[in-house]
């Protein structure tokens, strides 16, 4: 009996990769072809006599109350310059990105039919780390100058835990979170639970749109900080349980447990300075993963569910 139940399990892991696979084959077949627009290089290696045509090309990158002689003090500027150097230096072709951008776009168009893909451009903004992404029906901005890598000079003074995912393996991943945001329907979030699920649709819908990153980068961890989240799931769970947080509204529970930090703050010292930020987040994903798992739901209907239903519904257990 129990070999019995062994080869069920063999055969149901063999089915699902297999039609797994199937579906990203029919994905890839979508075919979206982009080329990515370097406006970081073309405006670097621009003239005075340039610009007009540069401004015809993308007016949206020019403000009008500035006048010209404002951006030819921008191309003389020797930091803008230095800045150019760096970004070309560490981005000379935009291939592998371009490639994992239009993987992305496949999965868009194939989950959402009415999706068209935008115009993807680069450009430098003196390493606005804040607005690395701007996203609009028909353009899609990417501050290349925040990905040059976590270690590089131009972060010194950057912290840390911001500077970790200043990094190229990242533009698709932040471009995906972009496009969740958009997709997302939700009402301003109130508790602590709100919060959790917001972030646990981001993530579980860059499972759906990026499945060939890693686990780690589609939250923006290291794989050490995604296998300590994981060993110590069932302990972050019963922490929010004991403390009765899931329903709290205290307003200091998002900067302890959701955003962005150098630890997750449960305030125990043994646990704290060892822990990755943003459990809060990590802990949304697998409720999330647990309601897709138990529920046929289409992955736009989810995305518009209310937090409490996809909690109520999950039937959430952390690993053990």
């Amino acid at each position: 009996m129990k070999k019995l139940g062994i080869l069920f399990i063999i055969i149901f892991a063999a089915f699902s990769c297999k039609k797994d696979s199937s579906l990203e084959r029919d994905i890839q077949e979508i075919g979206t072809d982009i080329t990515v627009e370097r406006f970081d290089l073309l405006f670097a290696h621009a003239n005075i006599e340039d610009l007009n045509e540069l401004k015809e090309g993308y007016p949206f990158m020019f403000a009008e109350k500035y006048p010209d002689s404002f951006w030819v003090t921008q191309m003389r500027d020797t930091l803008q310059q230095q800045l150019f150097a760096e970004v070309e230096k560490i981005f000379p072709n935009f291939n592998a990105i371009e490639m994992e951008i239009e993987s992305l776009f496949n999965h868009l168009k194939y989950y959402f039919s009415e999706f068209t893909p935008p115009r993807v451009i680069t450009t430098t903004s003196m390493v606005d780390y804040r607005n690395k992404v701007i996203l609009t029906d028909t353009i899609a901005l990417l501050s290349i100058d925040t990905y040059l890598g976590r270690d590089h000079e131009f972060y010194t003074g950057i912290q840390k835990f911001i500077a970790s995912n200043l990094k190229k393996e990242q533009i698709v991943v932040d471009l995906s979170n972009a496009y969740a945001k958009k997709y997302i329907h939700q009402s301003q979030p109130k508790t602590l639970l709100d919060e959790m699920i917001y972030f646990g649709k981001i993530l579980y819908f860059n499972d759906v749109m990026i499945p060939f990153k890693s686990e780690a980068e589609r939250i923006g961890y290291t794989e050490e900080e995604l296998q300590w989240a994981k060993a110590n799931e069932s302990y972050i769970w019963r922490y929010f349980i004991e403390r009765e947080l899931l329903y709290s509204t205290d307003s200091k529970l998002p900067n302890r447990f959701i955003n962005p930090a150098p630890f997750t703050k449960f305030y125990l010292e043994e646990i704290d300075n060892n822990s990755p930020a943003r459990l809060g987040q990590y802990i949304g994903w697998q409720i999330v993963r647990a309601y897709m798992d138990k529920n046929r739901v289409p992955l736009r209907d989810m995305l518009a569910k209310r937090p409490e239903d996809i909690f109520i519904n999950s039937k959430f257990k952390p690993r053990k």
